[in-house]
C-alpha cells in the first residue's frame, strides 16, 4: 500500500499486488473488499524509526541499516505485548545465531 506519489509504479513493478491511496485527492483511507487500504501503519514506523535515530543514535551507517531497522521493527510489532512477551521474543530472535 502506497501513496499515489508517481515513482511508486515504477518501483513497485512486478509486486504481486499494489493498492493506491491517492493523497493528492486528500483521500487518505478506503475500504475495499473488506480491507481497509491506507498508509497510517508505515507512516507511523517510520515516524518512530525516525525519532529513535535522530535521538538516540543520531547517526546510522549503511552497513548497520539492517540492524537497526531489525531492533526498531521487533520494538513496532511487539508494542502491544508486554514487556516479558516481548523479551521472550528478543531471546528466541538470537536463538542459532552465531
Amino acid at each position: 500500500m502506497t501513496d499515489d506519489f508517481s515513482v511508486y509504479p515504477f518501483v513497485l513493478r512486478g509486486c504481486a499486488s499494489h493498492d493506491v491511496i491517492q493523497h493528492s485527492t486528500k483521500k487518505y483511507v478506503r475500504h475495499e473488499n473488506g480491507k481497509s487500504i491506507h498508509t497510517n501503519t508505515v507512516e507511523g514506523f517510520f515516524s518512530i524509526l525516525k525519532r529513535g535515530i535522530i535521538g538516540v543514535y543520531h547517526h546510522v551507517g549503511k552497513q548497520h541499516l539492517h540492524r537497526y531497522l531489525s531492533e526498531f521493527d521487533l520494538g513496532y510489532n511487539a508494542r502491544e505485548i508486554t514487556d516479558g512477551e516481548r523479551a521472550l521474543l528478543a531471546v528466541k530472535g538470537v536463538a542459532g545465531n552465531d
